[in-house]
């Protein structure tokens, strides 16, 4: 697979798919990236789970914390990794040994290494490099538009209101880069009165 570009409909399925992921490198300062994306993707109901040896048998935003992969006691579904390029094939040799495998390994901005995203896709995992599933969310749900960024999403519905009270866009939108996925497209005729 080609890692220049992702269509949409790629982004979307994993977003859409994975329930818990483990971040490597997530930092506990509440001033660096890795703790921004770890809180907003917790906040958008993802099971986190922070990677880093200073963290190990600590909380973070109530996620208890692990030194290493091997050490997480339940499935992972994405690994996102938040260590500079020449630490990802350490990190992706680490989750083909988890078991069950994860099914995504994602590279932060700024990340890329050919070879460890050759090393996943020999064993059937998916990766994405040099994005954050941080910025792919808010973009995919339009909630990057809030703050006057053009997501190239359209859609006139109502973000949802959590049971917290706090309005949360979904991923199921269309975007004029990408398709639509199954839900967006039922959201569609249900809106325009079809089948």
């Amino acid at each position: 697979m080609s890692h220049e570009s992702y269509d949409d409909t790629y982004i979307r399925g994993i977003l859409n798919t994975v329930k818990t992921i483990a971040m490597v490198g997530v930092s506990p300062k509440d001033s660096r990236p890795s703790y921004f994306a770890f809180k907003y993707l917790l906040e958008r109901g993802y099971r986190m789970i922070p990677v880093n040896p200073g963290l190990a048998d600590k909380d973070l935003l109530g996620q208890k914390a692990y030194a290493r992969l091997a050490d997480i006691p339940e499935p992972v579904d994405m690994v996102d990794i938040f260590r500079a390029s020449p630490f990802v094939l350490p990190i992706v040799e680490d989750a083909l040994k988890m078991q069950p495998r994860p099914r995504v390994v994602w590279m932060q901005l700024g990340i890329r290494n050919d070879a460890a995203a050759a090393l996943a896709e020999q064993n059937g995992i998916k990766v994405v490099m040099n994005r954050c599933p941080k910025i792919e969310y808010g973009r995919l749900s339009s909630e990057i538009s809030w703050m006057g960024v053009n997501s190239r999403t359209l859609t006139s519905k109502r973000a949802q209101i959590s049971g917290r009270g706090i309005q949360r866009m979904s991923l199921n939108r269309t975007t004029t880069a990408g398709g639509a996925t199954p839900g967006a497209e039922r959201a569609f005729r249900e809106d325009s009165g079809g089948d």
